[in-house]
């Protein structure tokens, strides 16, 4: 967005007949506001929820069956500095029956704390579950810069859930088997089995929004998708947003604006302080209604040819190009 919003700006300023807009894509949802007034969440978010969703339903009917010799599962989830994905793990049990922990990169919870959380769940269910975002604080990783200079913590020497893994095994457990860890990797990005229909129709809808602003000429804008009737509580103090009623939280409806490139342009959400819960090892209630009508109610259906997913593929066609061959303004000066 932030590159947009420059091709904008330049534009404008040199009077070039050219349009730029926005659309919000990633499944971080670290863009926008704190206030969720910029965008109430982006494409790709509600399917890694769904995602997460399943892979922890998943887990728990292994981990039940292996917990006499693998008791602690840690799971490993994307978010740098953002903890939306590992969150999602508490939709796959709202109800809170799960011997789960959730820790995110903002969790004011410490290593030895967290472990003493799952020694007390060993102590009373014979088992636990961790799910944990890669930037939860654990120490040094032995971090890899990626171009942008932002922490690549899949390229990282170490990761946070082994160090996790290491430090619940040295410690010790208080019963017999030790700890295990499982990496999530770059399938959280595109395992379309458990993409969300929702999801599916807000992304094509949201860049349908794009293009109708870029016909219009409305350069220097981002297409947004904001909730018609938030059903989640944000401020400290308990208030509901713009009017709304926790008592509409089965309803969900969504519309397509637009806003300021130059707002949205290099904004970073964090994770609502008070979606955090008191243990620093959870979410509460109130991001679960905030990201259930996210997920959808059915598994997608797939094109198949011969058992095989028939991936999309575009026919190479160009517009023919206009303007003279690049030559980078560094190089015309000398």
């Amino acid at each position: 967005m932030d590159t947009a919003d420059k091709i904008a700006r330049l534009a404008r300023e040199r009077g070039l007949d050219l349009t730029a807009v926005g659309v919000p894509k990633t499944i971080d949802n670290d863009m926008g506001d704190s206030a969720f007034r910029l965008i109430d969440h982006t494409p790709g978010y509600g399917s890694v929820a769904r995602y997460w969703m399943h892979k922890v339903q998943e887990a728990n009917e292994e981990n039940a069956g292996s917990c006499p010799a693998d008791p602690v599962l840690v799971m490993q989830a994307m978010g740098r500095k953002i903890g939306f994905i590992p969150a999602a793990a508490r939709l796959a049990d709202p109800s809170r029956e799960m011997p789960l922990l959730i820790c995110l990169a903002e969790s004011p919870c410490t290593l030895a704390q967290l472990a003493d959380q799952v020694a007390d769940q060993l102590r009373s269910r014979g088992r636990s579950m961790v799910v944990i975002s890669e930037g939860f604080d654990v120490g040094d990783l032995g971090d890899v810069k990626d171009a942008f200079g932002h922490a690549s913590f899949g390229a990282a020497k170490l990761s946070a859930a082994q160090i996790v893994v290491n430090h619940l095994n040295q410690v010790g457990l208080p019963c017999k088997g030790a700890a295990r860890g499982n990496i999530m990797g770059t399938d959280q990005r595109h395992s379309m089995a458990y993409a969300s229909a929702v999801d599916l129709d807000e992304a094509y809808r949201v860049g349908q929004k794009a293009v109708e602003l870029a016909a219009a000429g409305q350069s220097g804008f981002m297409a947004t998708i904001l909730r018609d009737r938030p059903n989640f509580r944000l401020s400290e103090n308990g208030t509901v947003p713009l009017g709304a009623t926790i008592e509409t939280a089965s309803i969900y409806s969504v519309r397509y604006e637009k806003v300021p490139l130059a707002e949205v342009a290099n904004s970073e959400r964090s994770f609502p302080k008070n979606w955090i819960a008191p243990s620093g090892c959870d979410v509460t209630d109130d991001f679960v209604r905030y990201a259930k009508p996210l997920l959808g109610s059915e598994m997608i259906a797939l094109p198949m040819i011969d058992g095989r997913q028939r991936m999309t593929r575009f026919q190479p066609m160009y517009a023919k190009q206009k303007l003279p061959p690049y030559t980078p303004q560094a190089d015309r000066a000398t």
